[in-house]
């Protein structure tokens, strides 16, 4: 044994106190869950940021396509813009450019509000049960989320304790196959109840995780911020691709349902909006300038008063 307790420990066979490796004698195979844990965050990261990087790519197409909305000089194409037929999907042979730009922007917003909908970015536990697969704890955020940068290029910033749920045909709690010892979709999505197409008010939430507290109304509160985000979100890729006068005439295009007569003042508009913002910077500026030639050639400066003179005649008093 004197030979052998060596060797057993430097081959890793015996420990010293310490995580265990198997399951018993007072071990619980705790260097595999330590790995089997460390492993599953990073692998639910890596899903999240695909999934990021799926919706930028959608992103970037409404961005690149876009480009069609006009000609070379600067006219919307009413070829283009027609919608005297409903949109078709690009897949089954859409050409027109409106289409597949919102058709492109609409599945990145379809992404963006599931993650209200499918994570617990905005939601809270039960505080009534136990916090567990069945009850995830949730991050209570708002919206938008620092995860959803559809316009950046870098890695997304997922927070460590994010969750979203995992999904199989069969979703049931707790989880079944693939889905199995994990979160599921069934334990956490608030995907049912009714929203007021006007005021986004909400009632009625038909889920178990969506009747926990007021996170049927988080979801939806924090989907309806997001688009709004990510509308405006497009309107800059748009300026910033294309400059100011192009990318409000796309918008512009996007957002009417006769853009060639709609839009014809939608470029010109930023050009005078712009030209009155450098006349009015030119104007203070000329202000400035004047203001201190004045100031250097002594007019404009409040004049000194006058040495009042003595009375009566200074030469008859010398007299």
């Amino acid at each position: 044994m004197r030979r052998l307790v060596p060797l057993l420990l430097s081959a890793g066979l015996l420990t010293t106190p310490g995580f265990g490796t198997v399951d018993g004698g007072g071990q619980h195979r705790e260097h595999e869950r330590i790995t089997r844990t460390a492993r599953t965050r990073e692998q639910a990261t890596a899903s999240i940021t695909d999934c990021v990087t799926h919706l930028r790519q959608r992103f970037t197409e409404a961005v690149s396509g876009a480009g069609e909305l006009l000609d070379d000089q600067d006219r919307i194409v009413a070829a283009e813009v027609s919608l005297d037929s409903g949109c078709r999907l690009a897949e089954n042979g859409e050409q027109r450019a409106k289409c597949t730009v919102l058709e492109s922007f609409g599945r990145a917003l379809h992404g963006v509000q599931d993650f209200y909908a499918h994570s617990s970015w905005a939601d809270e536990a039960d505080p009534a049960r136990p916090v567990g697969p069945d009850n995830p704890p949730g991050l209570n955020r708002p919206a938008p989320s620092s995860v959803l940068d559809l316009r950046g290029t870098g890695t997304p910033n997922v927070p460590r304790d994010l969750a979203t749920g995992c999904f199989v045909l069969h979703d049931t709690v707790p989880g079944v196959g693939m889905c199995e010892r994990r979160i599921t979709h069934a334990a956490l999505n608030k995907d049912n109840g009714l929203i007021d197409p006007v005021t986004g008010s909400v009632t009625s939430p038909g889920t178990p995780r969506g009747q926990v507290g007021r996170n049927f109304e988080k979801a939806v509160t924090g989907a309806l911020v997001e688009t709004r985000h990510q509308w405006r979100e497009l309107g800059i890729a748009l300026r910033s691709e294309y400059g100011a006068r192009r990318g409000s005439l796309m918008t512009c295009a996007l957002t009417h349902d006769d853009p060639v007569a709609d839009c014809r003042d939608a470029g010109s508009s930023v050009v005078r909006t712009v030209a009155l913002a450098l006349l009015a910077l030119g104007l203070v500026v000329l202000a400035v300038i004047l203001g201190r030639s004045a100031m250097r050639t002594g007019h404009g400066r409040p004049r000194a008063p006058r040495r009042q003179q003595p009375r009566g005649d200074s030469r008859r008093e010398r007299t």
